[in-house]
């Protein structure tokens, strides 16, 4: 098998362990690009993006275009005479002419969802949001229509009980390296295989806003559980606590079990007479029975260890709200 030269596009944690696996794989990494240096912490000092920080480690030619269609870029990416394009998470739409730059004419791509399923900027958490019993990682061409190219190589795993977002997401990040070195091999040795999604299979996995967070605890404990799990860990699932007497007080579930006695209690009620779990809520079918807590500026504690800090009254409830997400609405940023 002969070496390929390998241009990388991505910009978050998650699509590090693909550009470490290609580094350290068989073929040459000789161009990355990622997404222009940033304000980050609480400073907002800028600062590479991780992808960025690799491959300035590694001494690899380093890109970080506003738009990576300019000229200079284009320019750049010529000079480095790519025979393929690896694309995780970068960030930035990419137009035809750095699609089809690479020798043989094309980019691939990591999605976090099995295709045709998912497609679009947040398939990790909306998967969990919708209580999906599996995901995994498609390996697909780029093409001009958001994550609808064809695909060659499809990695399924199951999704955990009580697993989150951000445990998914290390969880795909390694998968994705696998697939993604696989599916270079194949195309270095001549054996991929490219097929068409069914694009009337197509759903759309729009963006997390932070209005998502809101928990309507008129329905199901298991639908709100799959919630608070998506959301975690930020901007995670807000309930609002009120007391007689007492002002509200927000508080945020980070992760959270279902239980399913039977109840007469009206959604929102909680209830603290269960020795199983200190502290459990009504919902519109069974119970919310948080198991992390948060106060806006705290830090995410057990529950036990949360009410040894925090004043919960016996006749506490939680506020009963609409939900204002809508989790199955088309669109969602760009993902490439």
């Amino acid at each position: 098998m002969d070496a390929l030269r390998v241009v990388f596009f991505g910009t978050p944690e998650i699509a590090v362990p693909t550009l470490e696996a290609l580094i350290e794989g068989p073929h040459d990494v000789v161009g990355v690009v990622s997404q222009p240096d940033r304000g980050r912490g609480r400073g907002r000092k800028l600062s590479p993006s991780p992808i960025a920080a690799v491959a300035i480690e590694h001494d690899i030619p380093l890109l970080r275009p506003e738009k990576v269609g300019d000229a200079e870029t284009l320019a750049a990416l010529e000079e480095l005479a790519p025979d393929v394009g690896v694309v995780v998470a970068f960030g930035q739409f990419i137009p035809k002419k750095v699609r089809e730059l690479p020798s043989r004419g094309y980019l691939i791509n990591a999605h976090a969802s099995l295709l045709p399923k998912y497609r679009g900027a947040a398939p990790i958490a909306r998967v969990i949001l919708d209580g999906e019993p599996e995901t995994g990682v498609s390996v697909m061409r780029v093409e001009k229509e958001m994550d609808s190219g064809a695909v060659a190589l499809v990695a399924k795993t199951l999704i955990r009980p009580q697993e989150n977002t951000a445990e998914l997401s290390e969880r795909i990040a390694t998968i994705a390296a696998d697939a993604i070195a696989e599916a270079v091999d194949q195309v270095a040795l001549g054996t991929i295989e490219w097929v068409e999604q069914d694009a009337s299979q197509a759903t759309f996995a729009a963006k997390i806003e932070k209005r998502d967070a809101v928990l309507d605890l008129t329905e199901g404990a298991r639908a709100l559980a799959d919630r608070i799990h998506a959301l975690s860990p930020k901007p995670g699932g807000a309930v609002t606590v009120l007391s007689p007497g007492s002002d509200e007080v927000v508080l945020k579930i980070s992760r959270a079990d279902v239980g399913f006695a039977d109840t007469d209690l009206a959604p929102g009620t909680i209830d603290q007479s269960d020795p199983a779990a200190p502290i459990r809520i009504a919902t519109g079918d069974g119970w919310l029975v948080p198991l992390v807590l948060q106060r806006p500026g705290g830090k995410p504690l057990p529950v036990a260890d949360f009410l040894r800090g925090f004043d919960l009254a016996a006749d506490a409830r939680c506020a009963l709200v609409e939900s204002s997400s809508d989790a199955s609405g088309a669109g969602g940023g760009e993902t490439r």
